[in-house]
């Protein structure tokens, strides 16, 4: 009871009883003149009720239909995959330009790219090698799902690529241009050839899709981040399907000499094919790569209206921040772990459903150690049950497009209940003690996978996936 005064007048007036608060989520037909009644609940009368139908809240399950890949052991998903399980090895000695000044001078570099078998040669022209890799996985991809859009359903269909870097080349040539030819003989596409969201951009123009667009730039996150934002818009409705993914393009002269800067890069030169050796004690920094990975997401209902073939579904998505350091981890992996464990909370599974993690495994001294400590943390007495392996291993890093192909080996090692491999694992770091599948594939009924992918700035994303029954 509440005691006021109006115009000298002493009332004594009820307390109202509070209404539920604005998020609490009531069953179908809750909010009814019989329910507020018992419960005391006091709406004005201009307030109408509202009937809630919980259909409204149930996520659309999200299937995976297509795959694209570039990458430096395989130009299709056939030839990267055939790569994978074969511990084919795509480091060498850089060739796109020449690293003799470089402390470091390899690179997983795409071979015998031709742009031109995806788009004409105007287009080409006028694209940053890392659009080119997107539009181009992008195509494999819509082509493998056999998907089809047009004014129908264009809407309902949407693009998003991320990328860590963007379109360095084009900014280092045009810088060039600058210095020895003065400003007005630079590129009146400079600035849509560098910028970061191009891919996406471009993809949509390719495809004709028309829904939503975006491009997320969270470093080597940046890939798995597309895939995990793009899972979110059909589960929610906002899209029938989604072209999703990472691609990336940075071995260039002032990109790698950023990197060896930092002290992030190997240097074993002389030696290229062992160089990108993660969770190994003799390990020296992780090695550039470059390419891209494209997924097709569906809703459910959508793919087997049109009789998709599902390589499998994607279930959960977790992402954290370790707000801690611009390049470092947090010690102890405290954040890899809450985004691990978000992912598995999203998709309602424990940790002794997964049978497969494609680690994030960098080969630097300081990654691999902690993401094996965020797994344990994550995952408990369990994680030492979990087959875990680095696709890295044999790729490079792609940085910003890792996480797009390394979600299309996760992708395909449930397809093919086959764990790819982490070659170059001969004298494993007692740190890293977990299974990490070295150096021979295995097989193996793989029903649950997760891949993680973390970025300088603190980011942190782990993918769900599960085989499709």
């Amino acid at each position: 009871m509440r005691k006021t005064h109006a115009k000298g007048v002493r009332q004594v007036r009820q307390r109202e009883p509070a209404l539920p608060h604005p998020s609490t989520v009531l069953p179908k037909g809750a909010l009814t003149h019989q329910l507020i009644a018992q419960h005391c609940f006091v709406l004005p009368a201009s307030i109408a009720i509202i009937t809630i139908d919980m259909t409204d809240f149930i996520r659309k399950r999200v299937v995976v239909t297509g795959v694209g890949a570039l990458t430096p052991i395989g130009n299709t998903p056939a030839e990267y995959w055939e790569g994978l399980i074969s511990g084919r090895n795509g480091i060498g000695e850089i060739t796109l330009f020449d690293a003799s000044r470089h402390d470091c001078r390899i690179a997983g570099e795409v071979k015998n790219f031709d742009p031109h078998e995806y788009m004409e040669r105007k287009e080409a022209k006028r694209m940053d090698r890392f659009a080119q890799f997107g539009v181009s996985a992008a195509s494999q991809a819509v082509a493998d799902a056999q998907l089809v859009i047009n004014d129908l359903n264009a809407e309902q269909i949407g693009v998003i690529i991320g990328s860590g870097v963007g379109g360095i080349k084009v900014l280092e040539d045009q810088q060039t241009i600058y210095l020895n030819r003065g400003p007005d003989r630079c590129s009146p596409f400079m600035i849509p050839m560098m910028i970061a969201n191009m891919a996406a951009g471009l993809t949509a123009i390719h495809t004709g899709a028309k829904g939503p667009n975006s491009c997320s730039v969270t470093a080597c996150a940046a890939g798995s981040n597309a895939i995990g934002e793009a899972f979110r818009l059909i589960q929610g409705g906002y899209a029938q399907a989604m072209i999703c993914g990472g691609c990336e393009a940075a071995i260039t002269p002032l990109s790698l000499a950023g990197f060896a800067s930092a002290r992030t890069l190997s240097t074993r030169n002389n030696d290229p094919a062992h160089a990108s050796r993660p969770f190994d004690k003799d390990r020296d920094g992780f090695v550039m790569g470059e390419g891209a990975g494209i997924l097709i997401l569906e809703e459910l209902q959508h793919a087997l209206s049109r009789k998709a073939r599902i390589y499998a579904e994607i279930i959960g998505y977790g992402m954290t921040c370790d707000a801690y350091h611009m390049t470092s981890p947090v010690p102890g992996g405290e954040g890899a772990a809450r985004a691990i464990q978000l992912a598995l909370k999203d998709a309602g599974i424990l940790p002794e459903q997964v049978s497969y993690i494609n680690a994030h495994g960098t080969s630097t001294p300081v990654n691999d150690p902690t993401e094996t400590a965020a797994m344990r943390k994550a995952l408990g007495e369990y994680a030492y049950k979990i087959a875990v392996s680095s696709t890295k291993s044999m790729t490079g890093h792609l940085l910003g497009g890792s996480g797009g192909i390394e979600a299309v080996a996760t992708v395909l090692a449930i397809a093919n209940d086959r764990i790819p491999p982490t070659i170059n694992l001969e004298n494993p770091d007692p740190e890293c003690d977990l299974d990490y599948v070295p150096n021979t594939s295995r097989e193996a009924k793989v029903e649950v996978a997760l891949s993680n992918s973390f970025g300088f700035g603190g980011h942190n994303v782990t993918l769900a996936f599960k085989k499709y029954v």
